[in-house]
């Protein structure tokens, strides 16, 4: 045997992770094929993880764009150094998914992110590593380790508080309600299209209470409502010049996950007291 033969010979026979098929089998004549191709299989098989994460954006992060908060984090997943699963292709990207963009200039409360890693952590390390980043205007509430065979998060429904400016009489503001809730269709333009809605498929909810009107909105995969939209439609588009802020307190997700055990899902501290009971 030559001297190039033999050094390859014994890198192969050090290294285990090299080992062929052939090997596998010659070094234990119980390891049949199929246990042979399980092993390679698993090999080959990337870990992929996902994690459900809700926070809360607010302040000057209202005035961000929905992609520039998704460029936001990433930032915040490189800095706390996961290891994160990336998309195929010339230009893989790392995995994170909204189910819902929040319009620009408004508040969230409790915003949904999932999170694709690729290695396996507890709910609270991924919770502790995204509180210590720190990002101004953005909190996190919860952190849940996604169950095997769950779907992709899907919005239901959403709930949002708008606040009423100065010197509002709420007389006209129940009126308004009245009228659009018994109006069957309504119309609104968006991008110089006419869209018609059902009133009560989209406006599942709309309330006047003494300082803000309180708003729940349906999903769907066609064209929804917006809370502008309403606005608009009630005939107070001059809200928002005169002062009138927009939140979303809530989005509910079509399959949400419902554990409190610590394995599966981190609350932060504010939150904890909350999911006690």
């Amino acid at each position: 045997m030559n001297s190039s033969s033999a050094s390859h010979s014994d890198a192969k026979s050090s290294d285990p992770s090299a080992a062929s098929a052939e090997d596998l089998q010659a070094s234990s004549p119980e390891i049949t094929e199929t246990t042979v191709a399980s092993h390679n299989e698993q090999a080959a098989e990337p870990v992929r993880i996902r994690y459900r994460v809700r926070f809360a954006k607010s302040g000057l992060l209202r005035w961000i764009s929905h992609r520039d908060l998704a460029r936001l984090w990433e930032r915040m997943l490189r800095r706390a150094q996961f290891r994160l699963s990336m998309t195929q292709g010339f230009n893989p990207k790392p995995r994170i998914g909204f189910p819902s963009a929040l319009a620009l200039g408004v508040d969230g409360l409790e915003e949904v992110v999932e999170l694709e890693f690729a290695e396996d952590l507890a709910p609270a390390v991924v919770l502790r590593r995204l509180e210590n980043d720190q990002q101004p205007g953005l909190a996190i509430a919860s952190v849940c380790k996604v169950p095997e065979g769950f779907k992709k998060p899907q919005l239901e429904r959403s709930e949002y508080l708008i606040t009423k400016p100065d010197d509002v009489d709420d007389s006209i503001v129940k009126s308004a309600i009245d009228k659009l809730l018994s109006t069957p269709t309504v119309s609104v333009i968006r991008k110089k299209k006419t869209l018609i809605f059902e009133t009560q498929t989209q406006i599942l909810s709309l309330v006047s209470q003494s300082n803000s009107i309180e708003l729940t909105l349906a999903a769907s995969d066609a064209a929804t409502l917006k809370p502008q939209d309403v606005l608009e439609l009630l005939g107070f588009q001059d809200w928002i010049e005169r002062g009138s802020l927009i939140t979303r307190n809530r989005v509910h997700l079509q399959q949400d996950i419902q554990s409190k055990d610590p394995q599966v899902i981190a609350f932060a501290a504010s939150e904890s007291k909350n999911n006690q009971t």
